[in-house]
Order: C-alpha cells, then structure tokens, then sequence
C-alpha cells in the first residue's frame, strides 16, 4: 500500500508543482490536497489514514502555525509527520516549535522531497 500525501498550500500553481513531484515518487499512491488550514484540519478528520501532510506557513484563513498548534493538541491523527515548506528561513524555529517534523525551503527539489518522505514515513 502506498503512501497517501496531504498537500497543504493556498497557491494553486505550488499544489500543482508538489502534485507533480509526488507523482513521480512510486511511494506515493494517493494526493490529498486544500487550501488552507482549517480545510486541511477538516480533510484529516475525514482521512485518518493520512501518512504525510506538506504545509505552508503563509495562507489566508488558518496559516501553518496555527494549523500545527491545533492540528497537535485537538486531533487524535496528530501523530502524522509534517513537513513545512515555505520560501522564509527566518519561520523555521517557529514551525518546529509548534510541531512540524521537518523543514524544506522552496522552491522545492524532487530530490530533497523525496528524501524528507522517505525519512519520515
């Protein structure tokens, strides 16, 4: 069974991007994706079987920091890695503070994805 992937990111053209760089992972078998975080935290409760979410930090109505403070106390799937992708380096110590698994600085390299998954599935 392969691995279902979160995509979580407001800009349409990074999801596409991501979409293509997962699908050329044969690890990967399924690509979830939303917007934003609150639709990323209502997509998790019906996904429990979720094995890797892929955040941004900067999204209108619920940000990735916000969604990882909740996403980490309120949610029973909260074990699930996270990975924050984000072009600000200065946001690390804040994301991993908060609960992210992992850090990739886009724009994002097939390579270092693939690596990232790898380590945390």
């Amino acid at each position: 069974m392969g691995l279902k992937v979160l995509v979580v990111d407001d800009d349409m053209i990074n999801r596409m991007l991501l979409k293509t760089l997962l699908k050329k992972n044969a690890s990967v078998s399924e690509i979830l994706e939303a917007e934003n975080g609150s639709e990323a935290l209502e997509k998790l409760k019906k996904e429990a079987d979720v094995n890797i979410i892929l955040l941004d930090v900067m999204m209108p109505v619920l940000n990735g920091v916000e969604f990882l403070k909740i996403f980490r106390a309120e949610m029973s799937n909260s074990h699930i890695p996270v990975i924050v992708l984000t072009t600000d380096d200065t946001r690390k110590t804040e994301v991993l503070e908060n609960g992210a698994n992992d850090f990739l600085r886009k724009p994002i390299l097939g390579e270092d994805l693939n690596q990232k998954i790898s380590q945390w599935t």
